[in-house]
């Protein structure tokens, strides 16, 4: 019985990691595609009306994803990590990669998005209290200067970066940090509420936004352009989160996270065939030299956190179902021996109580038979058993306290 209840166990944690898996890589699939189908809608509509206006569609389906499922509120606490949330993924990411790609070609803004997995990683490592080997840190700078070396051969910097490099750098620092908090934020409200309270959180800020760049800017497009700024509403920024963050729960960040590293491959496709851009050889060489110093990044990290359910249980790991000497703090505190019930004691032996709720056994003190008479009490009998008294003082049944 043991055997098959190890082996279902087992079964049912590769499970878990195989749909972890399956749902990241849904993820990246839906958000290589949000440069190119950003670049088709900025032609046409307003960036401002493109970045926030995406968010109040996706914060439409989340209340009504909300309401269908009675999700509980947030804590307090968790509000204010929502918030970060909310900078990272619904506000600060949309608006730079629009701002950016105003002039810039979806595959050039993928070279330098590659860097996001090691951004990610990073904040992850930060925010867990880590400590990162130097290689790690290495690997970091390396990928770094693989995206400034691919800006400055393809002409993007003479002399100063241009404003869309910052920009998209500006995103890569924002969405970096929003995903590691949103990942393990996921671990407590789930998946898709980590997403959802996010996007009602930012409506305070993404509606004035929206209804002052319609005003100023009148939106007018056709409809390749409204279909990709659908596309960004309801997949980019609503169900691809829902896959995404849930794979991270499911499979684990570390494992998870390094599904990131085909997203640039996926979107520098997307824009050569959608799009028809020019792919040129530099732009792959970088990419391939920044996944190369993010694998090495996703290799170096450690202590990953225990994988969680879909509802932020946790999974059971070969990690987790070890003995509780292999984690101090998964050891359950001692029994407090002193309010169990204390069963037949030695004649002429009394429980005296020590630290830690352990009993010593002590000599009783001598009465004498003559003086419990005239006191009115019993005389007390070698095998009259003892009781605990209510008060939680050591008492016998004949009175006397030992």
């Amino acid at each position: 019985m043991r055997a098959k209840s190890s082996a279902t166990a087992a079964h049912t944690v590769t499970a878990d990691r195989t749909v972890g898996l399956t749902l990241g890589a849904l993820g990246v699939l839906a958000f290589s595609m949000s440069l190119p189908a950003t670049r088709v809608a900025v032609q046409q509509l307003d960036p401002w009306f493109v970045a926030f206006g995406r968010a109040v569609g996706a914060a439409l389906l989340a209340w009504a994803y909300l309401r269908l499922t009675d999700a509980p509120r947030p804590t307090r606490g968790q509000w204010r990590r929502l918030s970060i949330v909310a900078l990272g993924v619904v506000v600060g990411f949309p608006l730079f990669t629009s701002l950016a790609l105003i002039t810039e070609t979806s595959a050039h803004g993928a070279v330098v998005i590659t860097v996001l997995p090691a951004m990610t990683a990073v904040f992850a490592v930060r925010r867990a209290g880590e400590r990162p080997p130097p290689l790690f840190w290495v690997a970091g700078l390396g990928g770094l200067i693989a995206v400034l070396t691919f800006l400055g051969a393809s002409g993007a910097v003479r002399g100063a970066v241009s404003p869309p490099d910052l920009f998209l750098l500006a995103a890569v620092v924002l969405c970096g940090l929003g995903y590691a908090e949103g990942g393990a934020l996921a671990r407590e409200l789930g998946g898709a509420r980590t997403i959802c309270w996010a996007l009602l959180l930012s409506l305070p800020v993404t509606v004035p936004v929206t209804v002052v760049a319609a005003v100023a800017d009148p939106p007018h497009a056709d409809t390749v352009a409204w279909s990709a700024f659908g596309y960004l509403c309801v997949v980019s920024m609503f169900l691809g989160f829902f896959a995404w963050y849930a794979g991270l729960a499911r499979g684990g960040i570390a494992r998870v996270g390094q599904l990131q590293l085909a997203q640039p491959v996926f979107t520098l496709a997307w824009s050569a065939l959608l799009l028809g851009e020019t792919v040129t050889p530099a732009s792959i060489a970088a990419a391939l030299m920044v996944l190369a110093c993010v694998m090495l990044i996703q290799r170096t990290r450690t202590n990953a956190p225990t994988p969680a359910g879909p509802t932020g249980s946790v999974v059971p790991t070969a990690a987790s179902t070890s003995p509780p000497s292999a984690s101090p703090d998964l050891m359950p505190p001692p029994p407090d021996r002193s309010r169990l019930p204390s069963g037949p004691r030695l004649p002429g032996t009394a429980g005296a109580s020590t630290g830690g709720g352990r009993e010593r056994l002590r000599p009783r003190p001598a009465h004498r038979p003559a003086d419990a008479m005239r006191l009115g009490q019993d005389v007390p009998s070698p095998a009259s058993p003892q009781r605990r008294h209510p008060g939680g003082d050591q008492h016998d049944v004949d009175g006397v306290v030992g």
